[in-house]
């Protein structure tokens, strides 16, 4: 099917309000629009450059945390979750009371994440482990209620207060099975010939349109991407993630989605979403190199401490993957007393490593700044 002449669907009169019932997309997919092509090529090479940064990074998985984190902070964010990202790495107990449901939204989305990819070892990207996924990511938060884990049984909307005023609703309930199974053979159908970037593309626009669950699709759907592209064998480690981009264009995003659902405009979607891929490579790829060059002046600065450099090297290891720490953080990771890891707290003060940041005497945080800055826009 030519993307060009894409239908999006059809409305369906149901009581007292008209849904939205796309149409099926496990299909061959050509198209005329050469920018499509320009923008697929370089959205393959920024992504190989930035694969290869992850196999080549030492202790990549400590960044790769990050790179989780960041996202599951702003993919919160775009859905109106408050977290900072060194409130974001920080322990529940230093969060304070009115501040922790959102914290512990991010923590959810950085635990589905990192449970979807580790399941990929065991199952393919399936409707089994997006509603395993989803089910993590609503535990114990706002939207616990709202059938974690499984499909809708029940008409949702976008935008609006109500059915009545909504910006879009989609589909009925009872046509979700069918329009799942047929995204999901659309995933793995090896008898068509559709780029995975394209594929991706066209998949997170069906997600989002068909809005499978009650609550948590925008998430999810987000987190589809990554999880799309590991599974694929397009990405060794999940260090892709377009929610900065969707949400420092946001206004761009939602409409690029109501475009193809309005007036059939997939073309303009696929481009958008070419675009992002991109932009956020290259820019993933630039925070590696960053990355690198901190960790090239840190360790030559930690030579310096003489028998204390082997806990120095450690502790900044572990830095990487938790840069707010307190002094119980680094005596337990250490496995030292609290008067060592002050010693230590101390020598990286002085390299201007790590920085005190609550001005207390006790219960003191110590912040990693100038790594933590690299994910912060």
């Amino acid at each position: 099917m030519k993307i060009e002449d894409f239908h999006a669907g059809t409305t369906k009169q149901q009581y007292q309000y008209k849904s939205f019932s796309p149409t099926s997309i496990n299909k061959e997919w050509v198209w005329e629009e050469a920018k499509i092509n320009t923008l697929l090529e370089q959205a393959t090479r920024a992504l190989g450059e930035l694969n290869a940064f992850s196999l080549i990074v030492p202790d990549v998985d400590m960044f790769i945390k990050m790179h989780i984190v960041k996202e599951a902070n702003i993919s919160s964010r775009i859905e109106g979750t408050k977290t900072n990202i060194d409130e974001a790495v920080m322990n529940q107990e230093q969060i304070i009371p009115e501040k922790r449901d959102d914290w512990q939204e991010v923590q959810n989305y950085v635990a589905a994440m990192n449970y979807a990819i580790e399941k990929l070892k065991q199952l393919p990207l399936s409707c089994r482990l997006i509603k395993e996924t989803h089910g993590i990511l609503l535990q114990g938060v706002r939207g616990s209620y709202k059938t974690p884990g499984e499909f809708r049984r029940s008409q949702n909307w976008i935008g609006g207060s109500s059915l009545q005023d909504a910006t879009f609703i989609p589909p009925h309930h009872h046509e979700i099975p069918e329009l799942m199974t047929d995204l999901e053979n659309f995933w793995h159908n090896e008898n068509i010939d559709v780029p995975h970037l394209v594929r991706i593309a066209i998949s997170h626009y069906q997600f989002e349109t068909i809005h499978p669950f009650l609550d948590g699709n925008g998430r999810i759907g987000r987190l589809l991407i990554t999880i799309y592209l590991v599974s694929h064998g397009i990405l060794a480690k999940p260090s892709l993630y377009l929610s900065d981009y969707f949400e420092k264009h946001k206004g761009i995003y939602y409409d690029a989605l109501m475009m193809a659902r309005e007036s059939h405009h997939l073309v303009h979607w696929i481009k958008f979403f070419l675009v992002a891929v991109v932009e956020t490579a290259q820019k993933g790829k630039q925070t590696f190199q960053n990355i690198l060059h901190l960790r090239s002046e840190f360790e030559n600065k930690i030579i310096t401490l003489g028998k204390r450099t082997k806990n120095a090297h450690t502790l900044l290891t572990f830095l990487y993957g938790k840069p707010v720490v307190t002094v119980s953080d680094i005596a337990t990771y250490l496995q030292v007393t609290h008067q060592t890891a002050n010693h230590l707290i101390k020598d990286f003060e002085k390299l201007y490593i790590l920085k005190e940041t609550t001005g207390y005497q006790r219960n003191r945080l110590f912040i990693f700044d100038k790594y933590l800055k690299l994910f912060i826009d």
